[in-house]
């Protein structure tokens, strides 16, 4: 498994994947692409190549709303999922919309929220469900109960939002994996489903890659990130600088077509992050581009 994790394909010249591509994905020129497909999707604006690459606010969780939405305007990015940090669970049905609106006023669609954790007790799922109805989250992004599966499925079916559980590695002992969330969820309602963070699946011991192949029938929102090491105590580093094949992970998403939220998660850093989010964005595009 490691072999898939930390394959030859990471190691990528970073001169030409980060360095040659970094400007370009702030500034947010188009790319001249080579050939075919490429130079279709460069006139297109589309750097991406049909996958809706944001950030997952948590990233900017130590700044205030405005500030954190300069930040994803300044990388070039056109999707968020908010976290409470820039939209608290207690806040009003009009606050939610007001918050809503700065995003898209600023040219940032939010496709989901969370983490939000969920206990098995209805008034509390409820809370997160109107919450995410209010401001328009078509996805929550979430950690439940295990036991609370019957009620997410009467939740999902009333509010039509759809859940994506959180995976979270081997310190959680319930759902470490994004295959542990898939066996838990079936037979209930299809809108729920997972998010796969790409970080904890690897320190699971398990393929990024390949889980999201495997579970793309049920996959509404994926946390991109890089680690130093997948031992249980690993640190989140820029990516490119980690261990994490994401070329092989880019690859599953577009070979999928994966049309939800694929949010990084840049972890480290949280009172300075541009810089190191900047370079994260400038090495998945030229990731993207090679492929």
């Amino acid at each position: 498994m490691s072999d898939r994790i930390a394959s030859e394909t990471h190691v990528l010249s970073r001169r030409k994947l980060c360095l040659g591509t970094a400007t370009a994905g702030l500034l947010g020129s188009i790319v001249q692409a080579e050939s075919g497909n490429r130079a279709a999707a460069a006139q297109a604006g589309d750097a991406w190549k049909g996958l809706k690459v944001g950030v997952a606010s948590y990233t900017l969780r130590k700044l205030p709303l405005d500030t954190a939405i300069a930040a994803i305007q300044r990388v070039g990015l056109q999707y968020v999922s908010v976290k409470d940090f820039h939209l608290p669970l207690k806040s009003t049905a009009d606050e939610r919309k007001a918050a809503v609106r700065r995003f898209k006023d600023a040219g940032i669609t939010p496709l989901s929220c969370g983490v939000i954790t969920m206990k098995n007790d209805e008034a509390n799922v409820r809370e997160a469900f109107e919450y995410a109805r209010e401001a328009g989250f078509t996805t929550i992004v979430c950690s439940p109960d295990p036991a609370s599966m019957p009620l997410l499925d009467r939740m999902v079916k009333e509010f039509d939002i759809r859940l994506a559980i959180h995976n979270h590695g081997p310190e959680d002992k319930k759902l470490p994996g994004p295959y542990d969330v898939m066996k838990a969820i079936e037979g209930y309602d299809r809108r729920i489903g997972l998010c796969i963070d790409v970080g904890h699946t690897a320190r699971a011991k398990t393929d990024p890659a390949e889980a999201i192949r495997k579970c793309r029938e049920r996959l509404y929102d994926v946390h991109l990130k890089d680690l130093a090491n997948t031992g249980v105590k690993a640190v989140n580093v820029e990516v490119g600088r980690g261990v994490l094949d994401l070329p092989a992970i880019m690859k599953a998403l577009l070979s999928i077509r994966f049309p939800h939220h694929v949010g990084i998660e840049y972890e480290k850093d949280a009172d300075d992050p541009l810089p190191g989010l900047a370079e994260t964005v400038g090495y998945l595009r030229g990731v993207v581009r090679s492929l």
